[in-house]
């Protein structure tokens, strides 16, 4: 197989992984992992009790808007990435230079 074959049918089995999923359930629903943690713990010990608080939430007297932590948890993982991808280039770079393994 031609190497643009491959990556053509790699690139279509990737999307049909992604989007199957959503429609293959109909009644399924998507929560994040903060709902479903808390609910297990309710279930678990109903008289559980936090030991801490957010700091940002205690700053501002409630709690973040959807929004605000959408954004902030992009922003953190735009520097992730930016972080990673630059000590990989740096590796890249490295060994085409030759100056080590």
């Amino acid at each position: 197989m031609k190497k643009r074959t491959i990556v053509l049918l790699l690139t279509i089995f990737i999307f049909l992984m992604a989007f199957i999923p959503l429609f293959a359930r109909k009644d399924a629903e998507f929560g994040g992992s903060d709902d479903a943690g808390s609910t297990v713990v309710e279930e678990v010990d109903s008289g559980f009790q936090p030991i801490a608080e957010p700091i940002v939430e205690k700053l501002i007297g409630g709690e973040l808007p959807g929004e605000v932590e959408s954004l902030l948890f992009c922003i953190q993982t735009g520097i992730g990435v930016g972080v990673i991808a630059f000590y990989m280039g740096r590796l890249v770079e490295r060994k085409k230079l030759g100056q080590g393994e």
